[in-house]
């Protein structure tokens, strides 16, 4: 069984940032950050091995966000910086299985329960 929980997330101002945590089992070889806003189909945003040495960014988030994971500390972080309005969503944490496949929101096992994500103009 896996239990994550995700926090960080607030109202912010065009440019501004958040660094958002997941918390809870690291067991799994790959950790992953997608976001879902209402209507939309969940969508992948970064992930990260289990070591750290390989990370995954959507393109639109690209120099902007940064993912990490403290293993010893069972949490994995979002450093989201310069936000825009088009980032405002509901952001979520999985844990899935492999190099392969840590792009897709089908190959993870279990989720959080989200945190909100406002970005103000």
């Amino acid at each position: 069984q896996v239990h994550l929980v995700e926090s960080g997330g607030g109202l912010v101002q065009a440019g501004g940032s958040l660094r958002l945590s997941c918390a809870g089992s690291v067991s799994y070889y790959i950790m992953g950050w997608f976001r879902q806003a209402p209507g939309k189909e969940r969508e992948f945003v970064a992930a990260i091995s289990r070591s750290g040495d390989t990370t995954k960014y959507v393109d639109s988030v690209k120099g902007r966000f940064t993912i990490s994971r403290d293993n010893a500390k069972k949490t994995v972080y979002l450093q989201m910086n310069n936000l825009q309005p088009e980032d405002s969503s509901t952001y979520y944490c999985g844990v899935g299985g492999t190099i392969a496949t840590m792009t897709m929101v089908g190959a993870y096992d279990a989720w959080g329960q989200g945190t909100q994500v406002t970005v103000s103009s």
